[in-house]
């Protein structure tokens, strides 16, 4: 990961930053831990991150303030975790921060596999598999909910593509 005084000068420069990293996650499964203490690491160097501590991770949509967050993030830190792909608020959440990194704005999306195999990811193995069987279930009536589905499969295949760390533990 870059240095702390990379992400800092640099948005000093471009005011068009609000956040320099915007963090998705799935609380239940890393809030306590790895986020957690991360987003205190960030803040102790002075790297201003945004972290939706509020949010309840119910229905489709996205609050407007979240998609402006992500919008004005310099860095979008995507954790992967086991149940990462269990909320459709994580996948959309996803799903946009691939779309405005594809706008070319000079955003950066860097993936952390916490506790979990990349190819589990790009693949929709495992844990990633039951989750995807149990959206298409969900959403198997409707040709617009199927194409929904698909672009969280692309989001992530997308996303795995792009440099990251993998942190395994055990």
């Amino acid at each position: 990961m870059a240095s702390s005084s990379s992400f800092v000068s640099s948005s000093q420069y471009c005011p068009r930053w609000k956040y320099d990293v915007f963090m998705s996650f799935r609380g239940e499964d890393t809030r306590k831990t790895f986020t957690g203490h991360l987003y205190e690491g960030l803040k102790n160097r002075g790297i201003f991150t945004f972290q939706d501590d509020k949010r309840l991770e119910h229905g489709d949509s996205i609050p407007e303030e979240l998609l402006k967050a992500i919008k004005e993030s310099q860095v979008a830190l995507v954790v992967f975790s086991e149940n990462y792909a269990a909320s459709r608020w994580c996948l959309n959440e996803l799903v946009k921060i691939m779309e405005y990194m594809k706008e070319e704005n000079g955003q950066i999306v860097i993936p952390v596999f916490y506790n979990v195999d990349p190819s589990h990811v790009r693949h929709q193995r495992e844990n990633f598999a039951k989750a995807f069987a149990k959206h298409e279930l969900k959403y198997k009536d409707g040709v617009e909910r199927m194409e929904k589905v698909q672009r969280w499969r692309t989001a992530l295949t997308a996303a795995t593509d792009l440099k990251g760390y993998d942190i395994r533990q055990g």
